[in-house]
């Protein structure tokens, strides 16, 4: 038997674990006007809602580099989904149950975000682990899931709603959950590996001791606010760079973008055996760099919402690049370096976006602006991936993961 076929099962769990973190982070999001209307909420309490996921998800990336390898993947990942599960589940219920809505919301967010966290933190080190011969695509395909599932959910959530009524949004709210709770079952069942054998993965202290480690965490951070930069703003610069409705904004812009991040992954994971990773990074850096400027520069609204749209090509393969650099550059890192990693790409996922709305704000609402200065982690990914390729090159680095 292949390992391909033992460890089948393995990576369909781990596809739709990526699938359901989509659902996590994009479904909310679409209720946002219909949580306001229909319980009388203002912006801002609708506003705690995002900051609410991202911090959870934040706190979950933390705490699991510790107690994940004491508890066991197999545990921790079949947690991941029951949570999910019951997150989207009770997103149904409790907002009417409790006597305040907005903390019926945000106790079922904290759940499926603890479930996004742990499904962040454990899917990639589980692939990783299986004995596949081309892990930097099968990587990349993994990745592609979650762009697949974004897709999913805007273009699912947007049907249902146009054939039953966003009156409805409850019954979609079950529905979704239906995945986690099944994938659950697949994860009881399918072969998982370890990564690092017991005792042998390197701490978190080892690792933040490590300087090696702290340039991954960097083009993990450049990653993160890479791709959110754009994509978290995607919708309104859409809006505001061609005057379109909303429905048309979320299509042309957050849709289309997911759309060419998933081909770009999927790309990736079909030809990567022919394809030096380092290189390739490199360039769609580049192209990154180039679909930043473009975007803010270019006095053409056709041509803006080109490189917002390639630029979600761009970004694809960065995200996970940078997990399988660093599974190779220091392949005793373990959970730990997973966790942290996530970390990292979290924190960048968050930067991002704030750069871009602050520097905005201070030039008068002016997207432009606050894309341009977005461009400075583009930048930044290129120069740390020269020095690693440099140091690569020279023997110099500090080997990550040559001891306990």
């Amino acid at each position: 038997m292949t390992a391909q076929s033992k460890y089948r099962k393995t990576l369909l769990a781990c596809y739709l674990g990526f699938v359901t973190q989509a659902i996590a982070a994009n479904f909310a999001p679409l209720l946002f006007i219909t949580f306001s209307r229909t319980y009388e909420m203002a912006l801002e309490q609708i506003a705690v809602i995002p900051l609410l996921f991202f911090l959870t998800q934040l706190l979950t990336d933390l705490a699991a580099a510790r107690f994940v390898d004491r508890i066991g993947y197999r545990v921790c990942v079949v947690a991941s989904q029951i949570l999910s599960a019951a997150g989207l589940a009770s997103l149904a219920f409790l907002p009417d149950l409790l006597p305040s809505p907005l903390a019926g919301i945000l106790i079922s967010v904290v759940l499926y975000a603890v479930g996004s966290g742990l499904i962040e933190v454990l899917i990639s080190p589980i692939v990783e682990a299986c004995p596949f011969e081309n892990k930097d695509g099968m990587m990349s395909l993994l990745h592609s899931f979650y762009c697949w599932g974004s897709v999913g959910v805007i273009l699912g959530s947007t049907l249902f709603f146009a054939l039953f009524g966003i009156q409805h949004w409850r019954i979609l709210a079950l529905i979704w959950a239906v995945l986690p709770f099944c994938n659950a079952f697949n994860f009881i069942t399918c072969p998982i590996e370890r990564l690092v054998e017991d005792g042998y993965g390197m701490s978190m202290g080892q690792l933040l001791r490590t300087p090696l480690f702290w340039l991954l965490a960097l083009l993990m951070v450049c990653s993160g606010s890479s791709e959110l930069a754009m994509a978290q703003w995607a919708s309104a610069f859409t809006e505001s760079a061609l005057g379109v409705s909303k429905v048309v904004g979320d299509l042309a812009g957050p849709c289309l973008f997911a759309v060419l991040m998933g081909i770009s992954r999927s790309i990736y994971g079909a030809k990567s055996e022919k394809l030096d990773l380092t290189k390739t990074m490199l360039f769609c850096g580049l192209l990154c760099l180039g679909c930043y400027l473009l975007a803010s520069l270019s006095s053409s609204p056709v041509w803006g919402l080109v490189g917002c749209a390639v630029c979600g090509f761009s970004v694809g393969i960065m995200w996970p690049g940078t997990l399988s650099i660093s599974s190779q550059e220091c392949p005793k890192g373990g959970t730990a370096m997973f966790a942290l990693l996530a970390l990292g790409g979290d924190l960048g996922g968050s930067a991002g976006p704030a750069v871009v709305g602050g520097i905005s704000g201070v030039f008068g609402g002016d997207l432009k602006a606050g894309l341009l200065a977005a461009a400075v982690f583009p930048v930044l990914l290129i120069l740390g991936l020269l020095i690693l390729k440099r140091t690569a090159c020279t023997g110099q680095k500090n080997v990550a993961g040559s001891g306990n």
